[in-house]
């Protein structure tokens, strides 16, 4: 998933079914997997490294072209070089749900970009993709409340497709709920700059936001098991869990999604939440109308009580990433603020009518266990 930051800290990556085949290969640090034998790149005639994309999981990007003029993406991610997959606990997850054929199963009208893929002896994995070209949505400018309604539309059916459904290797919610904590970012083990970044951001985070949703937050990063319950408890689904505008092209017949390697468990509102805090800025229209076009589109699926305790579950994603654009990013620091004040009022409320299950903790307490950033520098102004 990212180049370390759009404008500081922003980390996304834009980037038929087959059998998971196991093959021997070799990489080179920077150089992307040679093709198996018997694979779709015995046909390149021309390959070249894919820069300039949005990233964060350190997987190597090339753009290949096969011999009849045909552009495809190959995706190689050398063991521990992904760390989303890391964090979460299976690197593998995306390349399964194609090789099993759950992706061929996506509601009609919503498709993926996998053609396809393998896993080297040495653990290297390997995913060739369609090139989709200026169909990716990405971050070209604002989209149109339509555009955006019409991704939200893709996702929901998707929730519609698989509610209720148990299906193997999705993210357990509660490594969902706390892919950005500064712990999991340590266990990962990934030698990967993104980590010190997020932690950075938590560091700011504890400063710069209210003292009681700065404890909330820290609670849920800590011990998302007890959200993570309460979340379940009106039904699940599967969520493409990365819903980004750099993860979506539309397509004249539908919408294709990429990068499934978040593909969690969870209900349909942590997917909105997820999209409403990375998203809601590059959209033309306001969180509120965002929300209404879910609600709308959601249908049974909705239940409002759970809508509300998501929003925590989006802050405990991204709040690190608003307090480090806040403190860092003058260009964009006003509406980060705007948006993180939005986002206090959304798990306040939250507080008051749905009482999450997270334990109180000091937010002293636990920013205390992360080193300062820049020491000596002034304190910023706390949000009220």
């Amino acid at each position: 998933m990212p180049k370390i930051a759009r404008q500081h800290a922003t980390y996304v990556e834009t980037l038929g079914r087959a059998g998971h085949r196991a093959a021997s290969g070799r990489s080179t640090r920077g150089v992307a997997m040679s093709a198996m034998p018997g694979s779709i790149l015995d046909r390149a005639v021309r390959r070249e490294p894919l820069d300039g994309h949005d990233g964060r999981s350190g997987a190597v990007l090339e753009r290949v072209v096969l011999d009849d003029g045909t552009k495809l993406v190959v995706k190689t991610a050398a063991p521990g070089a992904d760390l989303p997959g890391a964090v979460t606990g299976d690197p593998g997850r995306e390349l399964w749900l194609w090789s099993s054929g759950i992706l061929g199963q996506l509601p009609a009208g919503v498709g993926h970009a996998i053609i396809d893929g393998w896993q080297t002896g040495d653990g290297t994995i390997v995913t060739v993709m369609r090139d989709l070209g200026d169909a990716v949505v990405g971050w070209r400018g604002p989209i149109t409340r339509s555009r955006c309604r019409r991704l939200l539309r893709a996702a929901t059916a998707v929730h519609h497709r698989f509610a209720g459904q148990r299906v193997a290797r999705l993210c357990p919610l509660e490594r969902r709920l706390s892919l950005f904590s500064p712990r999991g970012m340590a266990a990962a083990g990934c030698d990967n700059p993104f980590g010190a970044l997020v932690a950075r951001g938590w560091e700011y985070f504890a400063e710069i936001a209210p003292r009681d949703v700065v404890a909330e937050v820290f609670a849920v990063l800590d011990h998302p098991e007890l959200l993570a319950s309460q979340l379940r408890e009106n039904g699940s689904t599967l969520i493409h869990g990365d819903l980004w505008l750099v993860n979506a092209a539309l397509q004249p017949r539908g919408v294709v999604l990429l990068d499934w390697g978040l593909a969690t468990e969870a209900p349909a509102a942590v997917e909105l939440a997820s999209f409403l805090a990375g998203n809601a800025s590059s959209v033309r229209a306001t969180r509120e109308q965002i929300i209404d076009d879910y609600r709308e589109l959601c249908g049974d699926l909705h239940h409002e009580p759970t809508l509300r305790l998501a929003m925590l579950a989006g802050l405990a994603e991204l709040g690190w990433n608003k307090a480090l654009d806040i403190a860092q990013n003058p260009q964009i620091a006003e509406r980060e603020r705007a948006d993180l004040a939005w986002w206090v009022t959304q798990v306040r409320i939250a507080l008051d009518t749905t009482a999450p299950r997270t334990p109180p903790r000091s937010p002293a307490g636990h920013a205390a266990r992360l080193p300062v950033a820049t020491p000596g520098q002034p304190s910023r102004p706390r949000m009220p």
